[in-house]
């Protein structure tokens, strides 16, 4: 049977073929052999056609056994080799000069190799870097360029509402994130409360991100020309999740309307004219005019809250 199974610094999932006759339960430590050596990994769940669906490329791995009182023992030793692994490799970067900061360092369980994470603004010629760790180290280096959402993975504990960050918990990918969706959520716009531990906007502001978009669908769009119960007037604002609409009638009353009220609207004109109006109808059945065409501004500013792709690996073979 293969299993889910998630592991390393940065919570790699990969696919594991399980030990023969032996049904392994969701939480168990266990002892398996990647593409990248002997590791400690956690089984998530048996691995179906399902979760190939939402697994992107998944690594492939063999368990060898389930973790035992010794391994978990030899795992909390290798914090301290991560220490001073670290305190090698910034005494290093400090002598050569190299324009790069060293975030953390992970040893693989069965010492095959040592992969340490950085961040850098430009491109860093480190070869001789990697030579210097490989002499010290005795073993396979690894150097991973990262971003700073990345940097958050690694480090972060807690976020702004009390609990872990999702980075280091269930995220598995990090889809980027726009002012875009903090303004459809009208939520504040301060930077401050809107980014996260890596100083970019949270991701929690894409979660509900396509049902505000469905529900904002479903609504005539502010500017348009509605006819209500109450006469004739203009969208001047939406209430997305209540579903209720506010409405500038001619008289310059004022009024909150819940979008059964329209009868019918004319999309609004100016920047929005060159989109097809097209004939359509509310969900409550009542006729009237529909764009269907997706008018938001497709230059909203992204705020760079996605990581440019810098990440990469680059391996030296071990000197012995």
């Amino acid at each position: 049977m293969t299993y889910v199974v998630r592991y390393g610094r940065m919570r790699f999932l990969g696919e594991c073929t399980g030990l023969a006759d032996l049904e392994q339960a969701r939480g168990q430590r266990v002892v398996f052999r990647s593409d990248r050596g002997t590791e400690v990994g956690e089984i998530l769940c048996p691995a179906t056609d399902r979760t190939r669906r939402y697994l992107e490329h998944p690594a492939q791995g063999e368990i060898l056994r389930e973790a035992s009182t010794e391994d978990l023992k030899l795992e909390e030793e290798l914090v301290e080799a991560q220490k001073e692994a670290f305190a090698t490799c910034r005494e290093l970067i400090l002598k050569r000069r190299l324009q790069m900061d060293l975030v953390d360092v992970e040893i693989i369980l069965g010492r095959e190799r040592v992969v340490f994470y950085y961040l850098a603004e430009k491109r860093v010629d480190f070869r001789e870097l990697v030579k210097d760790l490989a002499r010290a180290l005795r073993t396979r280096i690894e150097m991973r360029q990262i971003g700073v959402r990345d940097e958050a993975k690694l480090l972060a504990d807690y976020g702004d509402c009390g609990k872990p960050v999702c980075c280091n918990t269930h995220l598995t990918a990090m889809p980027p994130v726009s002012m875009k969706m903090a303004k459809l959520q009208k939520t504040t716009l301060d930077p401050s409360k809107i980014s996260g531990r890596c100083g970019r906007l949270k991701c929690c502001l894409r979660y509900e991100f396509d049902t505000y978009r469905a529900l904002e669908r479903e609504l005539p769009p502010v500017g348009s020309r509605v006819v209500t119960s109450k006469g004739q007037g203009r969208v001047v604002a939406q209430e997305i999740l209540a579903r209720k609409l506010v409405v500038e009638y001619d008289d310059r009353r004022r009024i909150i309307i819940n979008h059964d009220d329209v009868s019918s609207y004319e999309p609004p004109r100016g920047r929005f004219a060159a989109a097809p109006d097209l004939p359509g109808r509310f969900p409550n059945g009542h006729s009237g005019t529909a764009r269907l065409q997706d008018y938001e501004d497709q230059a909203e500013d992204q705020i760079g809250n996605d990581d440019w792709p810098r990440s990469g690996t680059v391996e030296e073979p071990r000197e012995d």
